[in-house]
């Protein structure tokens, strides 16, 4: 469907869990409660909801967390997600720890993509910026995974003083595998805050003067907001999404739904419609897509980082506990 600002609205990003086996600083600190089983929604509700914004026009997934595979039953989830008759694609990212693991059944069930998370290729760095010990096992299911011939994609987030030294050997990632490597400008939420990043423009200058002969690409490699180059001799695609200095909400076409329930409109804002207590209190499907299709109309035209004159609504809680 559209919304008021003529955006079509495709595309859905389900955080199915809070909780993750890794302790990144700028995402999630090491004593943030999690949502108790009670309260998380479950996965038949989330199946629901899935079906019904499917009479909406929304037909793609990413699956997200928190870490998703680190809920049981992920699996079985996403398999029933697929099935669903108005389903179009279904993709997945994760922070790639268990990734090998889960990667027989990611194959067989016909996966569309896996995004992995990775800010280092040095384990000391790893363990910094994570504050785990696990980088042999990232590593390990990203080369499993773009061998199995599933669409591979790194998300990296380059920190001032942190991770910035390691731009070109990241970029060389998509030189010798066949691996989107995309550069995200961190975003200002929970323990974002504290920490500086880059924006394309910024990285493209750097990128030409090793690379001059880099070319835009006009090419569609998923649902979101990347700009994509290539470079001659490399197998992959670099991309950029910099959601601050290349705001990008003119053409956003998503919405998220939280670990909790909660459909999201828009990143930035802290409202939204409570699902998980509209199923559970009993409301029929009418009454449901109804809500969903008036709030979906009236998605907000942009976000507002930045914008200190803006009052009220910004969104206070931490990323894994809005998904990624």
């Amino acid at each position: 469907m559209k919304d008021m600002h003529n955006r079509t609205i495709d595309y859905m990003r389900i955080s199915i869990t809070d909780r993750c086996n890794l302790r990144c600083r700028y995402c999630m600190p090491e004593d943030l409660p999690s949502i108790s089983h009670e309260e998380i929604f479950r996965f038949e509700e989330i199946l629901h909801i899935c079906r019904l914004t499917g009479k909406l026009g929304i037909s793609k997934f990413k699956m997200t967390g928190g870490e998703p595979l680190v809920r049981k039953g992920c699996m079985d989830f996403l398999q029933q997600l697929k099935e669903l008759p108005d389903t179009k694609q279904v993709t997945i990212t994760t922070n790639g720890v268990l990734l090998k693991d889960h990667l027989p059944d990611l194959v067989k069930m016909g996966i569309d993509g896996v995004n992995i998370s990775l800010d280092t290729l040095h384990p000391d760095t790893f363990y910094q910026i994570t504050r785990r010990r696990d980088f042999a096992r990232v590593i390990d299911g990203i080369m499993a995974c773009q061998a199995s011939g599933i669409r591979t994609k790194i998300n990296t987030v380059l920190m001032k003083g942190v991770n910035d030294s390691e731009f070109w050997d990241l970029i060389q990632l998509a030189h010798d595998y066949p691996i989107d490597v995309r550069f995200i400008e961190i975003m200002p939420i929970g323990y974002g805050r504290e920490y500086q990043g880059y924006d394309r423009d910024t990285l493209l200058a750097l990128l030409s003067s090793r690379y001059p002969d880099y070319q835009s690409s006009c090419e569609i490699r998923g649902n979101g907001p990347a700009v994509y180059v290539t470079i001659p001799g490399f197998q992959g695609y670099i991309g950029f999404i910099d959601a601050i200095h290349g705001k990008f909400c003119h053409e956003c076409n998503r919405i998220r739904l939280t670990a909790d329930g909660l459909l999201k409109l828009c990143l930035y804002y802290n409202n939204g419609i409570n699902l998980k207590k509209m199923l559970r209190e009993g409301a029929d499907d009418e009454k449901i897509l109804s809500a969903m299709q008036d709030a979906i109309l009236h998605k907000p035209s942009e976000h507002q980082f930045y914008h200190s004159a803006i009052e009220g609504g910004e969104e206070l809680r931490k990323m894994s506990q809005i998904g990624g």
